[in-house]
């Protein structure tokens, strides 16, 4: 039965769908020895042979494996970056199967981020049609005021497009209010969408940590460090 090129890829525990067209398009993947690099492709994984950076890949994927991961600051989520910059499977030690992040949190962005092997989980957290809301701890400069929450509430335009409507609290105000805390609860995950928000409305994010997915918490997890999923949290996610 013959089925999407990308859709294997994810399945082999290469990348999420998403990633696995960047890499068909970046001539990573040969099907039958010749390099493919449009979208769209079907193969026949008991026929075909397919090879991921020379290196044969079978259908039967690795053992699946889900982590969540307390992202520090400086890290990027990407496995290759073109400056050298740490990477956050840097921080991953003793994982055999090949697995990568869900979505991205930014350079500058600490906080809960999950990694795993499973294509097709990672494609429904991430694809814009499912509405995984993502909650934040955002320290700000200055203190929004009722009209500034409600305009972020009410959605922002950023990069010409306006955003969902989304959630915004203050937590707490330093005594020169200079600064505030935040905590914000959106869905969508468009690039650096919370400090983009947060500069739309004029008060721009000092500091940046993504404390829950969906009910998933990131809980007293250390910076730095990570743990495997619980069954139950599995379940969860895989519910969504």
């Amino acid at each position: 039965m013959e089925e999407r090129l990308q859709k294997f890829l994810a399945e082999a525990g290469v990348a999420s769908r998403r990633k696995a067209e960047e890499l068909i398009a970046a001539g990573r993947v040969k099907v039958n020895g010749v390099v493919i690099r449009e979208q769209g492709v079907k193969i026949d994984p008991k026929k075909d042979k397919v090879e991921f950076d020379g290196k044969a890949l079978s259908q039967k994927a690795e053992k699946k494996v889900y982590l969540m991961l307390h992202k520090p600051e400086g890290y990027v989520t990407t496995s290759k970056e073109q400056f050298g910059r740490p990477a956050v499977l840097d921080l991953i030690h003793g994982v055999p199967e090949r697995i990568f992040p869900v979505g991205r949190l930014d350079y500058d962005t600490s906080g809960l981020l999950l990694l795993t092997n499973d294509g097709d989980l990672t494609y429904r957290l991430t694809h814009p049609k499912h509405d995984v809301d993502k909650t934040y701890i955002a320290k700000l400069f200055g203190v929004p005021d009722d009209g500034e929450l409600q305009k972020f509430r009410r959605g922002v335009t950023i990069d010409g497009r306006k955003t969902s409507p989304a959630k915004i609290q203050i937590i707490s105000r330093e005594k020169d209010l200079r600064f505030c805390t935040v905590e914000i609860q959106i869905h969508e995950g468009r690039n650096r969408q919370v400090r983009k928000m947060c500069e739309a409305i004029r008060h721009p994010v000092a500091q940046l940590k993504r404390t829950a997915t969906g009910e998933l918490k990131l809980g007293d997890l250390p910076k730095g460090k990570y743990r495997f999923l619980t069954e139950q949290e599995i379940k969860y996610l895989k519910s969504l």
